[in-house]
């Protein structure tokens, strides 16, 4: 049976709540939904949608980095959209740090997002 590792990572911003930026068990590794959240300042990054799934994915790949992993080995995201009519803006970003055999992927439209963000999004991915 896998155990279970928190994992903590420098560049990533730390929780509003109780909950691990990331979880390690066996050879995965899960992210807590990220929003576009600057770790130094903890306050969602200027500059829409954009700068937000930028800045947001930038946390993931702090995270899966502090797991011993990388975006490259993410196998399925979910993202959190406040609104659909971002969805092409967010999906450019995307496709910057996603481009070859990205992951699979579930994309919705929430009500609403922790601290007003545009965007939020977790990750699975394999362990290097």
């Amino acid at each position: 049976m896998p155990t279970k590792q928190i994992v903590h990572a420098e560049g990533a911003p730390k929780p509003i709540g109780p909950y691990s930026p990331g979880v390690l068990a066996g050879q995965y590794v899960f992210t807590s939904g990220q929003a576009g959240v600057d770790p130094a300042t903890g306050k969602l990054v200027e500059g829409g949608i954009e700068a937000q799934t930028r800045q947001t994915l930038s946390n993931i790949a702090a995270i899966l980095q502090g797991a011993g992993s990388s975006l490259a080995n993410v196998l399925k995201t979910t993202v959190f959209l406040a609104s659909m009519d971002d969805f092409q803006a967010m999906n450019r970003v995307y496709a910057e740090f996603f481009g070859q055999n990205p992951p699979a992927r579930t994309t919705v439209q929430a009500a609403r997002l922790p601290m007003g963000a545009l965007v939020e999004i977790e990750a699975i991915a394999l362990k290097e």
